[in-house]
């Protein structure tokens, strides 16, 4: 796991499995996480990092259900976790499958934790909304389509976007049994604005980037999710720097969840 200092107030940590992203902000004395790393020796090794680093991790927040974004509990026992109203509703819906699918990826690894994932008093936040951070505010936005469920977090003091499972810079838009190509458009189209203003982009798996390679992205997964949503998905064009043979198993994985495989 490596950490980078984004701003003074924001600092993320980037997981060796699937360059998954976590990111530490604070105001003043007081300090979130959102989203975590994923193998056991990352999350043990995360609160002193932070410590050593000034923040003081007092709450957890999700961007969204997938069980990979969810396990800071693990390394911040007694923090409170909050998730766009989304998210929540997911995790009510489908009780249980971020535990089982957990389960599955350690089983697969042969990787042991120091015990289940546990997830009590999720507190449901609203999107479109703020969420307080000592003095000062997050802003949540809705970013649906990858998923059902989705939220993105701005940052407004320090100009960082944390955009979920988007914009990533290695590997194409996925994605799910409950993905929307329109939601997942309309999203793009609502980060697109935040993604100017921002000094900083953070993609839920892949390094921080720059407002002018997290446009560049932008413009290549928006065509992307057009082409899929037109008459032959099959034969939507990735974009050129993600034409990798993971890129295209993920394509064909796409296109076979829109019934055109």
């Amino acid at each position: 796991m490596r950490a980078i200092a984004v701003h003074e107030d924001v600092v993320v940590a980037i997981g060796a499995i699937w360059k998954t992203t976590c990111t530490a902000v604070r105001a003043g004395d007081e300090a979130f996480l959102i989203d975590s790393p994923i193998l056991p020796d990352e999350l043990e090794a995360l609160p002193a990092l932070l410590e050593q680093a000034g923040f003081a991790v007092s709450g957890l927040l999700v961007t969204h259900a997938d069980w990979d974004h969810l396990l800071g509990r693990y390394a911040f026992p007694e923090a409170s976790i909050g998730c766009g109203e989304t998210t929540a509703a997911r995790l009510t819906a489908e009780p249980g499958a971020a535990q089982r699918e957990l389960r599955e990826f350690d089983e697969q690894y042969l990787i042991d934790r120091p015990g289940p994932l546990s997830l009590p008093g999720v507190q449901a936040l609203p999107v479109p909304g703020y969420c307080a951070l000592g003095a000062a505010e997050l802003e949540l936005h809705p970013a649906d389509g990858h998923t059902s469920d989705g939220t993105a977090v701005w940052i407004p003091w320090a100009r960082v976007l944390v955009c979920g499972d988007y914009l990533s810079p290695g590997a194409i838009p996925e994605l799910s049994p409950s993905s929307s190509l329109d939601a997942y458009r309309a999203t793009l189209k609502r980060l697109e604005p935040l993604v100017e203003q921002a000094h900083v982009i953070v993609p839920g798996h892949g390094e921080p980037l720059d407002e002018v390679r997290a446009a560049a992205i932008l413009r290549e997964d928006l065509a992307y999710v057009e082409a899929l949503a037109g008459d032959d998905p099959a034969a939507a064009p990735l974009p050129l720097a993600r034409r990798d043979g993971g890129n295209r198993k993920l394509h064909e994985y796409n296109v076979s969840l829109l019934g055109a495989g």
